[in-house]
């Protein structure tokens, strides 16, 4: 049937992506080679050729899929939300991502300090447009007087360093916690982070009665 096999070749793209993502966070771009990709994936290397024809293919592909879940991660910045409710939301979803998919992480974390040869003309075009529509909408909040003046390029640079270092210097963590990170760390450091956040952008945390 062929809804049958769209769901298996869908099916199949999301493994080969998932199992590339770590591949590619622990040998980075040139380190990784296809047939190890492919026995991640656990796939006959042929196989994994057939969906990408080439490891450039395949990694624009990995990228394409973080970028896609970290720019979703910004839709509830919108000018009729409640900011404190919107930024708490942003921060909730970058640090369950961190837990959930560290590897990506540190995928775009090796391709920016290797010089973001594969992601520069997106940095400077669609994610430079994203950031400019954002910052639009946190000035907007500040001149409606919702949250003390702040500069939002820079907020959002504070936000992606907070958030993404749970997954990028996690060994760093585990180091001197002296074990693994837990659900509860993560749910810790994610109520702080709300807590300096809202704190420093003069607002209250989503629900609490005003002032």
């Amino acid at each position: 049937m062929p809804g049958d096999r769209t769901a298996s070749r869908e099916a199949t793209t999301k493994r080969i992506l998932a199992a590339a993502e770590r591949v590619f966070a622990t040998a980075g771009y040139s380190g990784a080679r296809m047939s190890e990709i492919a026995a991640a994936a656990k796939l006959p290397k042929a196989n994994l050729h057939y969906y990408f024809s080439t490891k450039e293919l395949l990694y624009r592909a990995v990228l394409n899929n973080i970028l896609g879940l970290w720019l979703a991660a910004t839709d509830q910045i919108q000018p009729e939300n409640d900011p404190s409710t919107a930024l708490t939301d942003y921060i909730r979803r970058k640090m369950a991502y961190s837990r959930t998919r560290p590897y990506a992480s540190k995928v775009f974390a090796n391709e920016i300090l290797h010089g973001a040869a594969h992601l520069r003309s997106f940095l400077r075009g669609d994610m430079r447009a994203l950031v400019e529509a954002k910052a639009a909408v946190i000035e907007g909040w500040i001149a409606s007087g919702l949250m003390a003046p702040v500069e939002p390029r820079h907020l959002f640079f504070v936000l992606w360093a907070i958030t993404q270092t749970y997954a990028d210097f996690d060994v760093q963590m585990q180091a001197v916690l002296g074990r693994r990170l837990s659900a509860a760390d993560f749910e810790a450091g994610t109520k702080l982070i709300e807590q300096l956040v809202l704190a420093g952008c003069g607002m209250p945390e989503p629900g609490s009665p005003p002032a």
